[in-house]
């Protein structure tokens, strides 16, 4: 029997399948052994293609950093250009929420997440920002984008909010206007901490 055409395991498709199962089984679902699993193969064969637990990570990283559209940090316009990466910066985490878990408190190493952090603080020290203003502000953007793709907000209360009013009048009455304005409230205060950060960078 010959060679088959192509490899049956590359670093890429590793990433991919470790994503998948993170995505799926959430960050203690990811094992070698389960990796191996999914692709079908012995686990020994993925060390052909990863040194390990913390190679097979940044590979994830890089799989994940590259879904963030860094084009709008382009736009002449910074505060229109940031507002719209952090908009697509939380939409990539909000399909991937169970990568930050992993992700959020490590080394940063992977290539597109260098760059990524690069081009964002070209761009806030094109705007006007001192470096350490930049960084602070980077910073900043990361806890909200990060903070709010991992926690929603109307989640915790699960009660219906008439149920909240004897005890907690306050959060019944925000609870139920907030309703009043429609779907959406983890969206609206994203928006609203948004603003604030941009309009508060100063520049």
């Amino acid at each position: 029997m010959g060679r088959p055409s192509r490899a049956l395991l590359s670093r890429e498709i590793i990433a991919r399948a470790a994503l998948a199962v993170v995505d799926e089984d959430g960050p203690g679902g990811l094992t070698m052994r389960a990796l191996a699993d999914r692709l079908g193969v012995k686990a020994a064969s993925l060390y052909n293609h990863v040194d390990g637990k913390d190679e097979l990570l940044d590979a994830v990283a890089e799989l994940v950093n590259a879904e963030i559209d860094l084009a709008p940090l382009d736009d002449p316009d910074w505060r229109t250009g940031l507002a719209a990466y952090a908009r697509g910066y939380r939409a990539v985490f909000l399909r991937h929420p169970n990568t930050i878990a992993l992700l959020a408190r490590r080394r940063v190493e992977a290539g597109r997440q260098l760059l990524t952090y690069d081009t964002l603080l070209a761009a806030l020290t094109r705007a006007g920002l001192a470096p350490a203003d930049a960084a602070e502000a980077a910073a900043a953007l990361d806890y909200l984008v990060l903070g709010s793709a991992l926690e929603t907000f109307t989640a915790g209360f699960t009660r219906d909010t008439a149920a909240y009013r004897p005890d907690y009048p306050s959060l019944a009455g925000a609870l139920e206007a907030s309703a009043d304005r429609g779907p959406g409230l983890d969206d609206r205060g994203f928006e609203l901490a948004l603003g604030l950060l941009l309009s508060g960078l100063g520049c």
